[in-house]
């Protein structure tokens, strides 16, 4: 294995390289171990949050397996926050700003120390686009393990999530809820570690990873207190050594064609709007070209198949018991909506990855649909343009009884001044909410927009009451949202000149975000918008809004222009 062995040429050879040698005994290295192949492990473990505070069992396994199969591996740790405990708060600021961070300090650790391959391990929402993006960068053989998906919370005979809770806020509020069901509901929403149940954010990147052929097929989905996920760790260093034997790199893996796999699995499986911020970053760290536009492409060829929260009724662990991602891969692979000649990790193309799973859902299951019967007949994650997003936006048009509305601009310039308003019950049917000064630069960061979305769900409005932020939202909103509007109201697009009252249409038929204003208003508005000065001048978020980009090339903070 010495052949592709990136550290043997600082180890292995020369009096020149004693110091070297002499360190790496200091931390358990004997005469063997300087020829075998140094493989990093990327360990996102944190007790703060039930997302990975069940990582470490699996770092454990992954570290076993690693050493027993001729590698040597080298842990080092990975900062995570978490948006579920951040929501609604200034500590949400610093939640897409994190995907940046672990994707630089993967890149930090593993070319620093010259590794010759990388088994990244998280759970929260930004630890699977940060890790991949890190991946993607370093092109060293790596592989992506998912922390795994939280059981669900009961209570009265109800599945229960981490949204149930955030949308009974607005219940409650709305005197729809008891106090009983109130407190009972926060108490059991979250009874196991692993990360949030739904087809959230994380359970949309870490299957989307299947789809792309970086991670273990079937592994994305399986609980996180199961042995079966630990055991998935261990199968995945085995795989990783085989890949750095043969020299198998992400970039061999990662083209346009399996991002494009990935994106009609989020699609089929009705992800997050996040993936579109996400896969835009992945693609850009690749190398690979991919817009905004190419989201639009494949959400016309691909149906939702997946009856899954947030808009659905199941949650991850009845997805992997009913077939989980390979089964959906199957079913658009025998439909022409999958590129069976990718390869994957494995070492082998998708379509052979495929070969024994049936070409039909099981039919004592609900939770998969078959082609010729799905939930909607194109994907749920539009991308519209017009004057108020000439670079794109995302909708997520999942649960809705209506796709369109035109009404009266309601402005708030946070997030925490639109929290106000609904729960003070001052948000009506046929109102569409705009929350500007949010997005990349003027968050800064992107705050997600669950606990308004959710608060509107939760007082019965998800149907009526439309919303548009240059922010972000959580895997686990739905209604009649359109999130990443581009240019932001911080650079002075056209969010910025919107006044309350202003008539506004959103139109996901059309694929149309439109401030219904005569242009020559417009004009006059512009001359008297003044920027506003930064929120932070020195510091991480500071650094952020000097170097990101604006959501419709992926808010990146590595751009060439």
């Amino acid at each position: 294995m010495a052949t592709y062995n990136r550290r043997s040429k600082l180890i292995t050879h020369g009096v020149a390289r004693s110091p070297n040698r002499a360190m790496l005994r200091a931390v358990g290295f004997g005469d063997g171990d300087f020829e075998k192949p140094i493989v990093g492990v990327a360990n996102g473990h944190s007790n703060m949050n039930p997302c990975n505070a069940g990582i470490q069992p699996l770092i454990d396994r992954a570290m076993a397996a690693l050493g027993a199969a001729g590698a040597k591996p080298q842990v080092f740790g990975v900062p995570t926050v978490t948006d579920g405990i951040g929501m609604g708060t200034e500590a949400m600021k610093y939640s897409l700003v994190s995907r940046e961070v672990i994707a630089d300090a993967i890149e930090t650790s593993v070319n620093g120390q010259a590794m010759d391959g990388v088994l990244v391990v998280g759970g929260c929402d930004k630890n699977m686009p940060g890790g991949m993006m890190a991946i993607a960068r370093i092109n060293v053989p790596a592989i992506y393990v998912y922390g795994g998906t939280i059981k669900p919370g009961k209570w009265k005979g109800k599945d229960l999530t981490i949204v149930s809770a955030f949308e009974a806020v607005g219940s409650f509020s709305a005197g729809k809820m008891s106090e009983e069901d109130f407190v009972g509901i926060e108490k059991n929403a979250c009874p196991s570690v692993g990360a949030c149940g739904g087809m959230y954010t994380a359970n949309t990147m870490s299957s989307s990873f299947e789809a792309l052929g970086m991670s273990l097929l079937g592994s994305s989905q399986m609980a996180a207190p199961d042995g079966e996920k630990a055991d998935s760790a261990a199968q995945s260093a085995q795989v990783l050594v085989a890949a750095v034997k043969n020299n198998l790199r992400p970039r061999d893996i990662i083209t346009r064609k399996s991002i494009e796999n990935a994106i009609a699995l989020v699609m089929a499986t009705g992800g997050s709007t996040n993936a579109v911020l996400h896969y835009l970053a992945i693609a850009s760290a690749a190398g690979v070209k991919w817009t905004i536009d190419d989201f639009e492409r494949v959400r016309r060829k691909v149906p939702v198949l997946c009856d899954l929260k947030p808009s659905g009724r199941y949650v991850a662990v009845d997805f992997h018991r009913a077939g989980g991602v390979p089964q959906v891969l199957k079913v658009l692979l025998e439909n022409g909506a999958l590129h069976g000649e990718c390869m994957t990790i494995h070492g082998r193309t998708m379509a052979e990855m495929l070969k024994d799973v049936p070409a039909e859902p099981r039919k004592d299951q609900d939770v998969i649909r078959p082609w010729s019967n799905p939930i909607y007949k194109q994907g749920h994650l539009a991308i519209l343009k017009g004057n108020l997003a000439p670079e794109g936006c995302v909708a997520k048009i999942t649960g809705l009884k209506k796709v369109s509305i035109t009404g009266p601009a309601r402005v708030f310039n946070s997030e925490p001044e639109v929290m106000k308003a609904i729960l003070a019950r001052r948000i009506r049917p046929g109102d569409v909410l705009v929350i500007r000064y949010e997005g990349p630069k003027g968050g800064p960061g992107m705050q997600e927009m669950l606990a308004p979305t959710s608060a509107l769900i939760g007082q019965g409005l998800g149907d009526s009451v439309g919303l548009l932020t240059d922010g972000r939202f959580s895997g686990g909103t739905w209604g009649m949202v359109v999130g990443h509007v581009a240019p932001e109201a911080y650079v002075g697009g056209l969010i910025a000149l919107v006044k309350e009252g202003d008539s506004i249409t959103i139109d996901a038929k059309k694929l149309l975000l439109q401030l219904n204003v005569p242009a020559k208003e417009i004009a006059a508005r512009r001359k008297k918008w003044k920027a506003p000065k930064p929120k932070y001048t020195r510091g991480l978020l500071a650094k952020y809004m000097r170097l990101v980009s604006t959501a419709s090339i992926g808010a990146i903070t590595d751009s060439e222009s």
